[in-house]
């Protein structure tokens, strides 16, 4: 079973930028869609983007022109970019393979404020 570890999240001042890793063990994740998702204190889950095996990415509308998603299959790692960020992206932030409901990391803090 594939099993996560993400890392990079801290704390940042509004406008500062993070860059998050997950990485892969397990299994190879270079034929999986796979997304980053966060969860906020008091609030479900949400997906935050994906990014398909061909490297197509798909966004949220609160992550659209701030946040980047990509891919290195060699490193199985999968990574987000968050630039501009604001003091509502404060939330524990997972990736995971799209849809799976299984195999959830520990996740990384990311909380912003001044």
């Amino acid at each position: 079973q594939v099993q996560f570890v993400e890392s990079g999240g801290g704390l940042v001042q509004p406008g500062g930028s993070l860059r998050l890793s997950c990485a892969a063990s397990g299994s190879l994740i270079r034929f999986y869609t796979m997304a980053w998702y966060r969860q906020a204190p008091g609030k479900e889950r949400e997906r935050v983007a994906s990014i398909n095996s061909g490297n197509t990415t798909a966004y949220s509308d609160f992550a659209k022109g701030r946040f980047t998603i990509s891919r290195d299959n060699a490193k199985n790692t999968v990574y987000l970019q968050m630039n501009s960020l604001k003091p509502e992206d404060t939330a524990i932030y997972y990736c995971n393979v799209l849809g799976s409901t299984r195999g959830w990391g520990q996740g990384t803090q990311v909380t912003v404020s001044p």
